[in-house]
C-alpha cells in the first residue's frame, strides 16, 4: 500500500428493512477532523481526475456503484514516489479510502450504473489548497480503461 493511503472496512447492517452503511465515526483511531460531507455522482465511463490538495484528506466511500480509485505519488522525498496505487470499491467492496495530502487522486465510475461517492473531507472545499490537472493531457500518464486480469 502506498505511503498515504489507507484502506479500513467498513460495517453495513442490513435486515429486512435496507441496511445502514457506516462511513466514518469521530471515535474511529483514523478520524482526524470534520470540515465538510459532500457526495459526487458520475455516469458509467467517467474520469473525475486529477486533483491534489494542500492540506485535506480525503476519505472517500462509494455508496453506490463501483469506482477505481487511483492514487499517485509525485512526492519528492517519498519511498513511494512514481507509484500507482489502484482501489476498485464500491458495492462489493465497501470500505473507506482515506487519502492524505499531497497526493494526486481520481477515479473512473467502472460499473454498469452511475456511482454516488462520498467524501468526508477534513476541512471545508477551499479552491486556493487545490490543484487540478487533465485526466488525459497531464504530466500524469496513467491509462483509465478496463483491463482483463
Amino acid at each position: 500500500m502506498m505511503q498515504g493511503v489507507t484502506i479500513h472496512a467498513l460495517r453495513q447492517i442490513l435486515d429486512d428493512r435496507g441496511k445502514v452503511m457506516h462511513m466514518l465515526r469521530a471515535d474511529d483511531p483514523h478520524f482526524e477532523k470534520f470540515g465538510e460531507i459532500y457526495f459526487s455522482t458520475a455516469y458509467p465511463g467517467v474520469v473525475k481526475a486529477w486533483h491534489l490538495h494542500s492540506r485535506m484528506t480525503i476519505n472517500y466511500a462509494v455508496i453506490v456503484g463501483v469506482i477505481k480509485l487511483v492514487v499517485y505519488d509525485d512526492r519528492p522525498d517519498s519511498p513511494t514516489k512514481g507509484r500507482f496505487e489502484e482501489i476498485c470499491m464500491g458495492e462489493g467492496n465497501y470500505v473507506l479510502a482515506q487519502v492524505s495530502p499531497g497526493l494526486w487522486n481520481g477515479w473512473k465510475c467502472i460499473g454498469t450504473k452511475p456511482a454516488i461517492v462520498a467524501n468526508c473531507a477534513t476541512i471545508p472545499h477551499d479552491p486556493a489548497e487545490m490543484t487540478r490537472m487533465d485526466p488525459h493531457n497531464g504530466s500524469i500518464v496513467y491509462d483509465w480503461n478496463v483491463r482483463d486480469r
